[in-house]
């Protein structure tokens, strides 16, 4: 049996045509809901309903990595050449006949597939936003500038979600594409909320102090550096190199090879020069994201208590407190339940979710051109 290519673009038409088709529904819902609105309040409007599919996209990509379907299909962008596993069904079952427990199955190539389709309508729907906001760019005052740069990014995320698939789940691409998952996600949050801006008065909006600012910004950079540990925890499967809590195998300091862990470019399961990866290095990958995550957690904290006592904001510390709390409680779930995978797609979504929540507020506390924007009149147009 020969082997199958590792790209096949044969059925690149017919998944453009799903992924339209999918699309297609949260297009019209925005017109039929908001047919008598302005260009400025439907844009708001599917923006952020593309962010509410592109965060169940997000969700969904983890729970096709936990659940180990991410070679369910071996090429891309199809399944086996064809469009759909119903069309590879012999060549899954000959996979699958082959290698029984292997990376080929029925519902994994479904699981697979069913996640392309998904970011293929996130694609059509950002391009759709990009279009309109070209087309409307003089109309509503707004730079092209995130519009662009988000539809090259989630241009960007199809390549490395092609090069997951073609490098074998190769650890650093992985991490990568969940990192720009996130990073899509903020990208549509800040288009959003400068979309909302756009509707209010300048009066509504009122930027926190400074000193709020740089701890906001802080606490994002820290953020990100934690995802990506949590992202190289996931795809290295060093979730369980530490089965206990707060100990790790029984020790404050177990032993860790940190050279071997944090071998960035590297094959699954192996070390550069080609030798299995030590336990010792998994015990790394772990321990450096929970202790980093005690770091995140009293961060979270501490921005709360500022929020709360220096900014009058209490609604934000309590979202910052839950979603602290959150991760705390999934983190720890993954630690002592042994990885269910409620869990880890739950300790996804939470990071996810601080994502949009801080970048909103970054934007919210930046409104470049908020504040000398023409106001908008009855309609929504600015005057």
């Amino acid at each position: 049996m020969d082997a199958q290519a590792l790209y096949d673009y044969s059925p690149v038409l017919r998944l453009m045509g799903l992924g339209l088709v999918i699309a297609l529904g949260p297009l019209a819902w925005v017109w039929l809901r908001r047919r008598d609105a302005s260009p400025a309040q439907r844009l708001a409007w599917l923006t952020g309903l593309t962010l509410f599919l592109t965060f169940d996209l997000v969700l969904f990509g983890a729970f096709t990595r936990l659940t180990d379907s991410g070679l369910g299909c071996p090429d891309w962008p199809g399944c086996y050449g064809s469009a759909s596993p119903i069309g590879a069904s012999a060549s899954i079952a000959a996979a699958q006949e082959a290698m029984p427990t292997g990376p080929v199955t029925f519902s994994k190539a479904w699981i697979e597939m069913i996640h392309r389709y998904l970011a293929t309508a996130v694609g059509v729907l950002i391009l759709v936003l990009a279009s309109v906001s070209w087309f409307e760019r003089r109309r509503l005052q707004q730079s092209l500038f995130w519009p662009l740069v988000t539809l090259f990014w989630v241009c960007l995320q199809g390549a490395f979600g092609a090069l997951t698939v073609t490098m074998k789940l190769f650890p650093a691409i992985v991490t990568l594409h969940l990192l720009g998952g996130m990073a899509l996600l903020a990208l549509l949050r800040l288009q959003a909320v400068r979309y909302q801006q756009l509707l209010e008065p300048p009066s509504a909006h009122q930027r926190p102090g400074a000193g709020t600012r740089w701890a906001l910004w802080a606490m994002f950079g820290l953020l990100w550096v934690q995802i990506a540990l949590g992202g190289w925890v996931s795809t290295n499967y060093a979730v369980l190199a530490c089965r206990d809590f707060p100990t790790c195998q029984g020790s404050w300091w177990p032993v860790m090879d940190f050279a071997g862990g944090f071998e960035w470019w590297r094959e699954l399961g192996q070390r550069r020069s080609g030798d299995a990866i030590p336990f010792p290095a998994l015990t790394a990958i772990h321990y450096t994201h929970r202790l980093v995550a005690y770091g995140v957690l009293l961060a979270l904290a501490a921005l709360a208590w500022h929020l709360h006592r220096r900014e009058g904001r209490a609604d934000q510390a309590r979202t910052l407190l839950l979603l602290g709390g959150w991760q705390l409680l999934t983190g720890l779930s993954n630690v002592v339940l042994e990885w269910p995978l409620v869990a880890a797609v739950a300790h996804t979504g939470g990071a996810a979710a601080l994502v949009v929540v801080l970048t909103g507020w970054l934007t919210q506390a930046h409104p470049r051109g908020v504040e000398t924007a023409p106001p908008p009149t009855a309609h929504g147009y600015p005057a």
